[in-house]
């Protein structure tokens, strides 16, 4: 009688290889789609920290900051805000303030390029 070695053959392995990638093959696009909704949507909330900050200033001086940094030496903001999309802190774009009002920073926008999932552009957010 011959003894059988114990492990796996090469075909009990093809198969839970190809379960593995199976599974992955349903997993992956879901992933992606959950990362970029969340960069998005950190996008939008740190949009909204910027513009809330931008407001609070104005009502406190009466005036539009005249940089972003300025929000953060004034301690508006601790720190100036990722922007997810392009991953940097220095790509935001300024808006200038309506006429009449002093300052130079009256929105903000993302320096991203590209379109959101819903088809409009992160520069007009």
């Amino acid at each position: 009688m011959k003894r059988r070695a114990a492990g796996f053959t090469l075909i009990e392995l093809m198969v839970v290889m190809a379960i593995i990638a199976a599974l992955m093959t349903l997993a992956a696009p879901r992933y992606f789609s959950s990362l970029d909704n969340s960069k998005e949507t950190s996008l939008r909330h740190s949009l909204s920290v910027m513009r809330d900050a931008l407001d609070r200033f104005y009502g406190d001086t009466g005036r539009y900051p005249d940089s972003l940094e300025e929000l953060v030496e004034r301690r508006y903001l601790r720190g100036m805000p990722l922007d997810p999309i392009t991953e940097r802190t220095d790509l935001w774009l300024v808006v200038a303030p309506p006429e009449g009002a002093a300052g130079a920073v009256g929105d903000v926008h993302s320096g991203a390029s590209g379109q959101a999932r819903d088809g409009s552009a992160y520069g007009e957010w």
